[in-house]
């Protein structure tokens, strides 16, 4: 077996000259753009970047050749003695203000008449709102091992769309996807790291494997991985609202910009997701939206759970509260009047057909968590405070922030490669039951759940089910393994692939085979480049109360408690609900406190990276989480929701404490203490 290393780019934007290499011992090899079998592409999402940069440099750090060879440290020494030749141009690296040249897509959309709302409003209250960079920080840094098994090359890989893969490779190699075979390996958690980078890593791998005609395995190290690998995007968020003389909200203008890096192949979705969630779950009759995706030369971003709801909802929500202080409202009954309800529509024009039980969620969280009583002593604290010489020394500062959010299930339908994916199931004759589906478990609850819903189907025992190995030349396309899907679409093919087995077992003799596809409904399409139509099938809400300290000291801020009332339909296992809801608190406050993935000079420095100060289970607040049963019998999607709703509770609570209107993430206590210093 060989070792692969990358020579990377020593230079943010320019033009690639050429790369002299040391002098290459027997059995190595320096593979460029221009041994690449195939397409030097990766295709998703409607979006191409390249394999290996050819002859322009986009981003520090950016791949241009491929050193193979049978010592790992030997490679790694070669492709850093390779020695890069290229012009440098200037390189740009803000996104707030930029050129036509840098746009990579725009979305726009006017409902009714805002202008005219505006010039008959008692009020216009503005903020500008801005979310950091996230590192995944999954257990395992990127890598892959491609090799040959007959007529076929298998590759092995951790990821969450195994046929992506499949698809890539093929075409860098240039020959059919079923002469490749991808293996997906356990993944864990993953915050969505490991949807589409894979497919370029094991990319990397095959051209390798072929041009060298040797198994390779390409393992990046912790410090390669966090400076090169795709981090959540940052992103600022400009809200202008017209609102009435009762606090009523009658117009609002949103523009919102993302920094999607060189190249994301996400960034429709991204930010379709920012112009839906820029209007929050709230009516308004009358809209106007921008957003901007904005290539910058910064390694490439990418999706991370909460996939723009995340960073939309965070500004809107404290755009809300900026609004109700404005008007001198309570924030609760601010966003009760306002929720969204069965028969609304939302921004994009679509009917909302479904109950939206916002009062009954509001109500639960601020019952478990004692709101309005701590809400109230707060605010008189605060305002005792005001004007108060050393009124921060007295004692610990604590606020308290409540937020309304939804999460959309699954991609939106224009995005998908492909609008039909499947699982398959065969009844043995002896009894037993196996499921064929691509999709990736990120933990083994969800497979034992997989299992269980189809024994209980069939009236089978657990053991009696399996789920095959997964090899994308053994079971069908179910899908990038994202957004919930696993729930809200694989769970529900397998149960109608048990359903039609049930049907047929006493009648057809067995094995019976059945497959079910699941294909985006007609009805739920979704028109990106005019913000209209229903944008998801499926909507899941939630709301969240978070309660802060801050140390009057060294202005540390600590939660004291966060509580969730969510409705995700029907509940398919309690306990791995509230398991992914938990770890989803946990890491939506990282993001919102403390997690700094900083660029310097457009790359991410590797001592600041491998010393990120990474938010740990142990230091986990409490979390009390309630379900608002319904009668529907369908299960939503659930994980994304602490990531929409987390962070602007927590940032209100932050602002009540320190009695100062925050509007950025991370806050930590320099940003605190930076506000309470700015008199």
């Amino acid at each position: 077996m060989l070792h692969a290393a990358l020579v990377r780019s020593p230079c943010a934007h320019g033009e690639l000259l050429g790369i002299d290499a040391p002098r290459l011992p027997h059995s190595y090899a320096l593979i460029k753009a221009g041994d690449i079998p195939g397409k030097n592409r990766l295709d998703a999402f409607g979006r191409a970047m390249p394999v290996l940069a050819d002859d322009e440099l986009s981003y520090k750090g950016e791949a241009i050749a491929i050193a193979v060879g049978p010592d790992r440290f030997a490679v790694e020494k070669l492709a850093g003695d390779c020695v890069v030749r290229f012009r440098e141009d200037t390189p740009v690296f803000a996104y707030e203000k930029f050129s036509s040249d840098q746009l990579e897509a725009k979305r726009t959309a006017v409902v009714g008449d805002p202008d005219a709302a505006f010039e008959s409003a008692a009020h216009i209250v503005e903020g500008v709102y801005r979310t950091g960079r996230q590192e995944h920080w999954y257990a395992e840094p990127h890598g892959a091992l491609a090799r040959f098994a007959y007529d076929k090359l298998e590759i092995s890989v951790a990821t969450q769309w195994p046929f992506h893969v499949r698809r890539t490779v093929a075409s860098v190699l240039g020959v059919k996807p079923e002469d490749v075979v991808v293996l997906p390996c356990e993944i864990g958690t993953h915050l969505d790291g490991k949807l589409w980078y894979p497919s370029l890593v094991a990319a990397f791998a095959a051209v390798a494997a072929v041009v060298s005609k040797r198994p390779v395995r390409i393992l990046f190290t912790r410090g390669e991985d966090a400076r090169f690998s795709p981090k959540r995007p940052a992103v600022t968020i400009r809200h202008r609202a017209a609102v009435g003389p009762m606090g009523e909200l009658i117009a609002l203008e949103s523009r919102a910009v993302v920094d999607i890096g060189a190249a994301s192949p996400f960034a429709e979705e991204i930010i379709d997701r920012l112009c839906l969630g820029s209007f929050g779950a709230y009516r308004c009759p009358h809209i106007r939206v921008e957003g901007f995706a904005v290539r910058t030369n910064t390694p490439p971003a990418g999706p991370f759970a909460g996939f723009g709801l995340a960073q939309a909802f965070f500004a809107i929500e404290r755009h809300a509260d900026r609004i109700a202080e404005t008007v001198g409202a309570d924030p609760v009954e601010w966003r009760q009047s306002h929720a969204l309800g069965k028969s609304d529509r939302l921004a994009s024009g679509a009917l909302l057909k479904e109950n939206v039980p916002s009062a009954e969620l509001m109500d639960s969280v601020i019952t478990m968590s004692d709101y309005r009583r701590k809400w109230s002593s707060y605010e008189l604290m605060r305002h005792s405070r005001a004007g108060k010489e050393g009124r921060r020394k007295d004692g610990p500062l604590r606020g308290i922030g409540i937020s309304f959010a939804y999460q959309g299930n699954g991609f939106l339908s224009t995005g998908t490669e492909s609008g039909s994916y499947s699982v398959e199931t065969t009844l043995e004759k002896d009894g037993t039951l196996e499921i064929r589906t691509s999709a990736v478990c990120g933990s083994r609850e969800t497979a034992a759940l997989w299992r269980r819903t189809a024994s209980e189907l069939l009236a089978l025992d657990d053991e009696a089910v399996r789920l095959a190995p997964n090899r994308t030349d053994a079971v069908p396309d179910s899908g990038p393994s994202s957004l919930s899907r696993n729930v809200t679409v694989v769970t529900k093919l397998i149960e109608r692939c048990c359903a039609a087995i049930r049907k047929q077992r006493f009648r057809d003799p067995l094995p019976i085979t059945v497959k079910r596809s699941y294909r985006s409904p007609k009805s739920a399409e979704w028109d990106g480049i005019r913000m209209e139509g229903l944008p998801f099938s499926l909507f899941s809400w939630a709301a969240a109360v978070v309660e802060v300290e801050i140390d009057p000291v060294d202005y540390e801020p600590k939660v004291r408690g966060v509580w969730l009332s969510v409705d995700g339909g029907r509940i398919l296992s309690d306990r791995k609900a509230r398991s992914s809801l938990t770890t989803g608190v946990l890491h939506s406050i990282g993001w919102a406190t403390r997690e700094r993935a900083v660029l310097s000079d457009g790359a991410y420095d590797l001592q600041e990276m491998l010393s990120y100060d990474l938010a740990v289970p142990s230091e986990a607040p409490p979390v009390r989480i309630d379900f608002t049963w319904n009668d529907s019998s369908v299960p939503k999607g659930i994980g994304e929701l602490p990531f929409s709703c987390v962070p602007a509770a927590l940032v209100q609570a932050v602002s009540q404490a320190a009695g100062r209107g925050l509007g950025e993430i991370p806050i930590d206590a320099a940003a605190i203490r930076d506000a309470l210093e700015e008199e």
